[in-house]
């Protein structure tokens, strides 16, 4: 069970969730809200070193990043909700039923938000780490949220769980959402097959991979591009 974040001034919109990883992250001795410069940072460790938390696209990170990375060690901590326990109230606050989400959140999910900025991770100085997570999500029946959820509000969400990190620190350790031999060639068809991921999701692994120079494209296979895994991150230039 990971502890309740307490709330300050400038922190009365955010998630809890966001609140519990900043001060997670900060430790005892970290600060957070930390003004640098034109921003305001999540974290700044004891270690001198800056954490962003970012729970969806990495595209508007990219001016604060390209601020930030000359000022210390920079890390991008990147939510994933491994599982979601949804609590449904009324107006009233009364609970009317808990269920579990159906979705569940993987390691891969991390590119549907890195697909906006694929180059950050090129970047010195610069790490992500995925952040697994159970987290419990209120949610009220008032009739003023989006019609695709039939009225229903959401709500704040809390951390239950951490279930664990992957942490990546250069564009070598992305080589792991390549899983295939450096001389076996692969589509995105494949990948999507084996890693029993949506092709959706296994077009923009390859897209953010191929940027990173973590694989190649080597020719066609039919109307399909093949890839191969790079021994060492070959980055293209543009």
């Amino acid at each position: 069970m990971w502890v309740k974040a307490p709330r300050s001034i400038g922190t009365e919109r955010e998630s809890s969730l966001h609140a519990e990883l900043k001060y997670l992250y900060a430790g005892a001795h970290g600060k957070v809200e930390v003004p640098l410069g034109p921003y305001v940072c999540d974290v700044h460790n004891e270690y001198g070193e800056i954490i962003e938390i970012q729970t969806g696209s990495f595209g508007p990170l990219k001016d604060k990043v390209a601020y930030l990375i000359d000022r210390g060690p920079l890390k991008i901590v990147h939510p994933i909700h491994t599982l979601r326990r949804i609590e449904l109230y009324d107006p009233a606050g009364v609970l009317l039923y808990r269920r579990k989400s159906p979705r569940r959140g993987t390691i891969w999910d991390l590119f549907s938000s890195l697909v906006y900025a694929p180059r950050l991770p090129l970047l010195p100085n610069l790490s992500v780490e995925l952040v697994l997570l159970e987290i419990l999500e209120k949610r009220v029946q008032d009739g003023k949220g989006s019609w695709r959820r039939r009225g229903i509000s959401l709500g704040d969400k809390k951390i239950v769980e951490r279930q664990g990190e992957l942490l990546l620190r250069s564009p070598q350790d992305y080589g792991c959402f390549a899983p295939f031999e450096y001389d076996e060639p692969f589509t995105v068809k494949d990948l999507a097959q084996k890693a029993r991921i949506s092709p959706a999701i296994a077009g923009k692994t390859v897209y953010v991979l191929s940027i990173l120079g973590t694989i190649d494209r080597q020719g066609k296979r039919g109307n399909a591009w093949v890839y191969r895994r790079n021994r060492e991150p070959s980055v293209k230039g543009g």
